[in-house]
């Protein structure tokens, strides 16, 4: 019985492991993969040496292999401790005006930046640091392609155009509608439409910008009397992000962000043909902060790096939200301290941050909310210098791995376990490394640019 034992611990073990170097393979992740190649050739071995041991031994370490497993789910059950909940809500709503594509629009015109400077003079020195860099997407940066810059340009040009749309006119024939229809309605088309994940909330004051810092509204106050939000999230691509912060990482950037928006418009639209007020809110024209509206929805907990962090995709996603005054149900929120445990102890974004703008300390209080803030003019300066929209925070984070089963089981136990969320940032440094490096970008998105620079 004892050998039989032996013998099927070895080869799950070579079986696990094995699964998992192809899975690693198929993710173009090299190194997970040669490290569970070599794992599953080594961690056979001993179950099979203990096979030729004398069968005096048998039992005795039978039951050490049964009882050690058990002790330490015991223990890690005992050590399942959660944090506090802790206040979310500041009372001080943000000014879109501080963001810095905000500041960035300011530059093209000169009253808005007199008026802007002389209200947050503190500002104007850090903001002649990032202005000095060539900018996004422009000539001249280090991560500069003609090719994949133009790409990811057609992108934002056509959200300009949906922008346009965010605010359809409402039809005069009002629908009466159960409730329950159509929130259950509403999710499982806009999941139709590409979302990934859809949630609902009430609307509050605190998801809403107190002024508007971009386009024609600029400087106007905020006032959106809607009763419900709709939080809207798409993937972004795992492999695009991995080469940031190189130009592909902006490209599918941009292109998310049109894909969301594309899906907000069309919702809005549906929502005012049944007779009700609704607003799309994506780039370039939000009045809402859309992660606030997101984790209230549902969606996931706001991380280290200032992202939210999802369930399925961590912060591997873009956010649209829709607002209206048409009823829904609002989706259920149960706060998941285990993500503020896990970025607390990971730090992973801090690290591999290539302008140090994401603090590796614990939260601080700020604004009457105990929490991180990463330094925006820090992040946007290196975007500015290297012309892409980096990246590489959203890229290493572990959450970030692809929705497959041996990450989803990762993610249950991070979920469920406070010791078990220790275990998981070991092995995710040992598989993927500490700072992993950017990953090589594919020849057919270099190519292009090369021959253009050698047909001059």
């Amino acid at each position: 019985m004892a050998l039989i034992i032996f013998y099927t611990i070895a080869l799950l073990l070579f079986s696990l492991f094995s699964y998992f170097a192809w899975i690693s393979y198929i993710e173009n992740e090299t190194r997970a993969a040669n490290k569970s190649l070599i794992l599953a050739i080594i961690t056979p071995l001993p179950f099979i040496a203990l096979a030729i041991l004398p069968n005096q031994y048998h039992n005795s370490i039978v039951y050490l292999i049964i009882g050690a497993p058990l002790l330490l789910t015991i223990i890690s059950f005992f050590l399942n401790k959660k944090l506090a909940f802790e206040n979310e809500i500041s009372q001080t709503r943000i000014d879109e005006r501080d963001t810095m594509f905000s500041r960035l629009e300011i530059t093209h015109s000169e009253e808005k930046a007199k008026e802007y400077y002389n209200y947050k003079p503190e500002k104007l020195v850090l903001d002649k640091i990032w202005q000095e860099k060539p900018g996004l997407m422009n000539k001249g940066t280090t991560m500069y392609n003609p090719v994949t810059f133009a790409a990811a340009d057609a992108s934002f040009f056509t959200i300009e155009e949906l922008r346009k749309s965010v605010s359809p006119e409402v039809k005069e024939e009002k629908q009466i509608l159960n409730t329950e229809e159509i929130t259950n309605f509403v999710k499982k088309w806009t999941k139709k439409l590409g979302a990934i994940e859809v949630g609902i909330c009430e609307l509050k004051d605190h998801h809403l910008y107190s002024h508007r810092g971009r386009g024609d509204k600029y400087g106007k106050e905020v006032n959106n009397d809607h009763k419900y939000a709709i939080a809207i999230t798409v993937e972004m691509d795992k492999d695009y992000l991995a080469t940031g912060p190189a130009s592909p990482t902006v490209m599918e950037s941009a292109q998310q962000y049109l894909n969301v928006g594309a899906i907000a418009v069309q919702l809005s639209k549906f929502i005012t043909n049944l007779g009700y007020n609704s607003r799309a809110h994506i780039d370039g024209n939000y009045e809402v902060i859309c992660p606030l509206v997101a984790r209230d929805s549902g969606l996931g907990e706001i991380g280290r790096m200032g992202l939210l962090i999802t369930k399925t995709h961590g912060p591997r996603v873009r956010i649209a939200v829709v607002t209206t005054n048409l009823e829904l149900i609002a989706s259920d929120r149960n706060y998941d301290s285990s993500v503020h445990d896990f970025c607390n102890i990971c730090k992973k974004c801090a690290v591999v941050c290539p302008s140090k703008a994401i603090s590796t300390k614990p939260k601080k209080l700020i604004e009457g909310i105990n929490r991180w803030q990463i330094n925006q003019e820090k992040c946007f300066t290196y975007w500015c210098k290297v012309g892409t929209d980096c990246g590489r925070c959203v890229s290493v984070c572990p959450y970030s791995h692809t929705n497959i089963f041996p990450h989803n089981i990762i993610r249950s136990g991070i979920r469920n376990s406070w010791a078990f969320r220790r275990v998981a940032l070991v092995m995710d440094d040992f598989f993927y490394g500490k700072k992993p490096s950017p990953r090589k970008i594919d020849l057919w998105l270099n190519f292009s640019a090369k021959k253009l620079k050698s047909n001059r």
